[in-house]
């Protein structure tokens, strides 16, 4: 199979994987009021869907480096297929969503950092940011597909129906998983060391590189993971704001959210093929202080005519996006490789641990700003989304670091890696 279309494959399932990701913020403007939930509950939801991936995408990163990528991969399909369906037929009110999404998100990291470590053995350096940055992207049109669908789902037929639709997208991710790996070695990353993750901690504590790009992660994933959970919400809210009918409106949000993540494939894209360019920090830099503005400003514009907020959404999408692949690849680059798999559950703790936060900060001060300090819910949601851009402040300067120490070009970090060990 050439390589192009084993990626092809390979982002086709990760696609359908991804459909379930957004399924709960597609149809919050619909659950929110039906099962009673505050704006706080309703983001809580989200983060147990994020806390439970955490805890996954760590123990698929051990697995990695234990039984290889491609099992690790194909192993975790089936349960991530089996919990997203349950999600779908089972939810009915705050506590069974919370612990269903939560399930649901415990058994979906198979499809993430094991199909990067896939991606990062088969492509060469110089394509590598490109080849992630179509995997990403690949996630991102998933995102688009499920609120799309949503939108015109969950008006005409409710939301279960909408999350069954989300839920059928991971038995497509696995049927194509299969057909995509069927031919593919299963490598387990050679070691004159003991396999052990203390270890590889150890490693990772000694290396600065690393540190700096899992930090870096750890706040691009506060911003983007917010941004994702509240986005259709939102938008639904500006679409209110701007005069539509309550049918309309709730189509209009959804659809209008799906079509800002459609645009961010190109982020996704964009970004890994300019660091192959131009080198990994400059673009880390560019996207990152170009969302961090947006996140600031984004809230304020619920009062504007829809066709700015949606311009603003689909920049703002297309920027917190476009820097994930290059972080990804910068960190398969300063590691070596039989450490990928820890790096990378090490980055999913700290990155998920503190994303996953941010969802159920976000709803808790929409909640405070209205009940607490009566401020309006127009004015709440600008203070809303500034907590995100709090949060992620300090990534350029932990970049900028990055830079200083040689992570820059295409290969660089990790051939200083190689002269310093």
């Amino acid at each position: 199979m050439s390589d192009a279309r084993w990626l092809f494959l390979l982002c086709m399932s990760r696609a359908g994987f991804s459909l379930i990701f957004t399924a709960y913020s597609a149809v919050i403007p619909l659950v929110q009021p039906e099962w009673g939930m505050s704006s706080g509950e309703t983001g809580l939801v989200q983060s147990g869907w994020h806390l439970g991936y955490l805890i996954s995408l760590f123990g698929a990163g051990l697995l990695v480096d234990r039984i290889g990528a491609r099992n690790t991969f194909l192993s975790m399909s089936g349960v991530a297929c089996a919990s997203a369906v349950l999600f779908a037929l089972l939810a009915a009110d705050f506590r069974s969503a919370l612990v269903l999404y939560f399930v649901a998100g415990l058994c979906s990291g198979g499809s993430y950092s094991p199909a990067i470590s896939l991606i990062a053995l088969r492509f060469r350096t110089a394509k590598r940011g490109g080849a992630i940055g179509c995997y990403l992207a690949a996630a991102s049109f998933g995102y688009a597909l499920s609120l799309l669908g949503s939108g015109l789902i969950a008006p005409a037929w409710g939301w279960r129906a909408a999350l069954g639709f989300a839920a059928s997208g991971t038995i497509a991710g696995v049927l194509i998983g299969w057909a995509a790996l069927r031919s593919t070695p299963n490598v387990v990353a050679a070691s004159h060391e003991p396999r052990s993750w203390i270890a590889g901690m150890s490693k990772l504590w000694r290396n600065t590189p690393a540190k700096l790009a899992i930090g870096a992660y750890t706040l691009h994933a506060w911003e983007l993971l917010g941004l994702w959970a509240w986005l259709p919400a939102f938008l639904v809210a500006a679409a209110a704001q701007d005069g539509a009918v309550s049918a309309g409106m709730l189509a209009a949000g959804i659809m209008l959210a799906g079509f800002t993540h459609l645009v961010s494939v190109a982020g996704s894209i964009a970004g890994g093929m300019l660091s192959d360019r131009i080198g990994r920090t400059r673009v880390i830099l560019i996207m990152s202080c170009t969302s961090l503005v947006f996140s600031f400003l984004f809230g304020w514009l619920i009062g504007c005519a829809m066709w700015i907020v949606t311009l603003a959404a689909i920049v703002y999408n297309f920027t917190a996006i476009g820097d994930s692949a290059v972080l990804s690849t910068v960190l398969t680059e300063v590691v070596p490789g039989q450490y990928i798999g820890v790096a990378f559950s090490i980055r999913s703790v700290f990155g998920f641990g503190v994303g996953a936060l941010c969802p159920w900060i976000f709803g808790l001060t929409l909640d405070w700003t209205t009940k607490s300090l009566g401020i309006s819910t127009a004015y709440a949601w600008g203070v809303a989304w500034s907590t995100l851009g709090l949060g992620a402040l300090l990534g350029p300067l932990m970049t900028l670091r990055l830079q200083q120490l040689g992570a820059g070009a295409p290969g660089a970090a990790r051939r200083r890696h190689a002269r310093t060990t």
